[in-house]
């Protein structure tokens, strides 16, 4: 009795001990935030790759003390469809969750019908945040939730703001813009109870900035109305708003420090989706047009990528992605690609998850690249797709990245670009007439992944009226009508 006693209160101290070894992690998910829209320069060798009028300094302290990655992807261009990406490791396309918003019908009048988009996440999908929880990890997530199914509390998270979306923003205003401070105050509670339990926890911020920037601090308000405008921002909103997150994310940082945490701590700073509106540089729908002004790097003199929110350009998909944490050497960079749903298999390693990912899981662990090792990121597929087949940022289209190509296929004429993004972020040099072998090649690659998922895409309209077009307003849109 006496010896199974022993081995009981050895046992139950290896597990306190192995538990105490386990990493922690925060993962800090802003809305809407453009790969340009922080004061943390996102690639060493273009000066527009930050922001010149938003002020960020506690994620540029974030940033001097952790890795950027200059070429990171949110899973979609638009909220939920990251979101469920994220919580499950797939992509938008394999999931039939491509659309935020409601999506055109026949009685638009418009050539092609999109697909429908579920609304909610299903109880039979697996999360990270069920993956962490059954391996003794303390789980949390705060802010906007936005995929229904019951809220995060049904879906892995121990504690959570219950089943939120945009609309839980609005209500909070002067010094808890949007609930950001508010945010803050529920995670240092569960911190501090995670902590002292000795549990290692995962903890989910999601907040809703940038999403009403009328709800903005005042004071920040006049601050930058005070300021001049920047070349590449302007928006006084949502400066002030970016620069209350900031706030927000160095309160929370600072709290990490107090704990003691923060050797044993990844933080994972992340945008949802590009900034908010734009399509091709000369707006025309499905075209990729030409900008003199822009070099072989990128534009020169402001923004280097064009597009946003609701489109597959480098404006929508691509976003900002700091990790600062055990062994990450600070001020450091990655050059890899990386997407949004790479998140799942990596934090799963690094917390020591044994069991096999979920059936179905398309990211692949990049946690080597976090110690320097620059070797590819290994997943299912080589190429990464990003599934649009809606109109919003641009008519339905959908993106194939591989090696230094990039392939835009828009659905309404079947007609194709490509980029060497290497040399042109911009997208500016569409390589598809002089290279047609490889846009070929690149074509055939997506249409046999989208039929490999069983993508949905959009379908003729038998009511379309001639000259009925697209014109993008916002981040829905509007159909015109041609008279």
């Amino acid at each position: 009795m006496k010896r199974n006693f022993v081995l009981l209160v050895a046992s139950v101290l290896a597990l306190q001990v192995e538990a105490a070894d386990r990493p922690n992690f925060i993962f800090l998910l802003s809305d809407d935030q453009d790969w340009t829209g922080l004061s943390v320069q996102m690639h060493p060798d273009l000066p527009g790759s930050k922001s010149d009028i938003y002020q960020t300094p506690n994620i540029e302290k974030l940033a001097s003390e952790g890795m950027r990655f200059s070429a990171a992807y949110s899973p979609a261009s638009v909220c939920s469809p990251t979101r469920i990406s994220l919580q499950t490791g797939m992509s938008p396309a394999q999931l039939h969750w491509t659309k935020a918003a409601p999506v055109m019908t026949a009685a638009d009048k418009l050539k092609l019908i999109p697909p429908r988009s579920r609304k909610s996440i299903e109880a039979d999908e697996t999360t990270l945040g069920e993956m962490l929880q059954e391996a003794g990890y303390a789980t949390a997530h705060y802010g906007k939730w936005h995929l229904g199914g019951g809220g995060p509390e049904r879906h892995g998270y121990d504690e959570s703001d219950g089943d939120t979306g945009n609309g839980d923003a609005a209500p909070h205003k002067g010094d808890n813009p949007v609930d950001i401070f508010g945010m803050g105050e529920r995670a240092v509670a569960f911190m501090e109870k995670s902590s002292k339990a000795g549990k290692p926890f995962y903890l989910q911020m999601s907040y809703h900035a940038l999403h009403y920037p009328e709800n903005a601090n005042p004071e920040t308000v006049a601050k930058y109305q005070d300021l001049p405008p920047g070349k590449i921002h302007r928006d006084v909103g949502r400066a002030a708003i970016t620069e209350d997150l900031d706030r927000g994310v160095g309160k929370l940082l600072k709290e990490v420090d107090a704990l003691g945490i923060a050797d044993n701590t990844y933080v994972i700073y992340m945008s949802d989706n590009g900034g908010g509106g734009g399509s091709g540089p000369d707006r025309r729908i499905g075209g990729a047009g030409r900008d003199k002004e822009r070099t072989a790097k990128g534009r020169s003199g402001g923004r280097p990528i064009q597009g946003g929110k609701g489109s597959v350009w480098e404006g929508g998909i691509r976003v900002p992605l700091i990790i600062r944490g055990p062994e990450i050497e600070a001020d450091s960079w990655c050059h890899q690609r990386v997407v949004g749903f790479d998140l799942f298999p990596t934090l799963c390693a690094l917390a020591g998850v044994k069991v096999p990912m979920p059936e179905g899981v398309e990211g692949g662990n990049f946690a080597h690249l976090l110690t320097g090792d620059d070797q590819p990121v290994k997943r299912a597929r080589e190429e990464l797709v990003f599934h649009f087949p809606h109109y919003q940022g641009d008519s339905p289209h959908t993106a194939l990245l591989l090696g230094d190509y990039k392939l835009m296929k828009f659905h309404e004429t079947e007609e194709t670009r490509l980029f060497e993004l290497t040399d042109d972020i911009g997208e500016g040099n569409d390589l598809a007439v002089k290279m047609p072998e490889k846009a070929a090649e690149l074509e055939k690659r997506l249409d046999a992944y989208l039929a490999a998922v069983g993508a949905d895409l959009p379908v003729a309209n038998p009511d379309h009226v001639p000259g009925t077009v697209y014109q993008k307003k916002g981040g829905g849109g509007k159909k015109r009508r041609k008279k």
